[in-house]
């Protein structure tokens, strides 16, 4: 199991723990015993047929289950915010008519939750693709969240010149509530998601550092191997 790993690390570090329930999430974290996790973050997640992931066209059903189910609660959460393209494309015309209820719904819970909020976008920045972002629902202005730019290099071509501008950009915009998404070091729900080098996350995190970038998220525990334990511990 990738709990597995955390017997290789010896930093402080967060864990981000998918689950389809708060209970799920729960018995999980009730079998973690290292003292290095300093926070246990609940990352909801969807039936494929729902969406798996968090967006405006998500199942309705499905965010109000997520969402009840949080009500009143006070753990930390991080919501993964991404079109279901690729899990259910359906429901970009099913859900269509539930868009603006959706999106507002989403809103008012990063909102109003009493707990720590986390939220996963894609990528891009700058003012009118963040607009754009906003406008489908993949992108909240909240000064309580924390914002987690996916920047996985393994996925996407980006220059070295572009991630150390975004992530310029992301320190100026969010200050300590920016976080970089770095990866990918292990496959995900695709299956198929290529691997970043030791050579890569290495270079990331120097430019994360020089940047003035606090803290980062690397997609996935599962991935972690002696290479990249050396990284992470330097």
């Amino acid at each position: 199991m990738n709990l597995q790993k955390l017997r290789s690390v010896s930093w402080p570090t967060k864990l981000y723990i998918a689950a389809k329930s708060v209970t799920e999430f729960e018995k999980i974290i009730s079998t973690i015993k290292n003292k290095k996790v300093t926070e246990l973050v609940y990352w909801p997640i969807l039936e494929k047929n729902e969406g798996y992931w968090i967006s405006p066209f998500s199942e309705r059903k499905a965010l109000q289950r997520i969402f009840a189910e949080l009500n009143g609660k006070n753990i930390s959460v991080m919501l993964d915010l991404e079109l279901p393209l690729t899990r259910n494309p359906m429901l970009l015309l099913t859900q269509f008519f539930s868009f603006y209820v959706n999106r507002a719904r989403i809103r008012n819970f990063i909102q109003d939750y009493r707990g720590k909020t986390y939220l996963a976008e894609y990528h891009p920045q700058g003012t009118r693709k963040e607009q754009v972002l906003q406008f489908l629902g993949l992108h909240y202005t909240n000064p309580k969240a924390y914002v987690i730019k996916m920047m996985y290099h393994s996925m996407y071509h980006i220059s070295e010149e572009v991630v150390r501008r975004d992530f310029r950009q992301g320190v100026q915009a969010w200050g300590d509530h920016f976080i970089a998404g770095l990866g990918t070091i292990a496959t995900g729900v695709l299956e198929n998601e290529p691997i970043l080098s030791e050579e890569q996350l290495r270079s990331d995190l120097r430019l994360a550092r020089e940047a003035g970038v606090k803290e980062v998220v690397v997609f996935r525990l599962g991935g972690l191997n002696e290479l990249f334990v050396k990284v992470f511990s330097k």
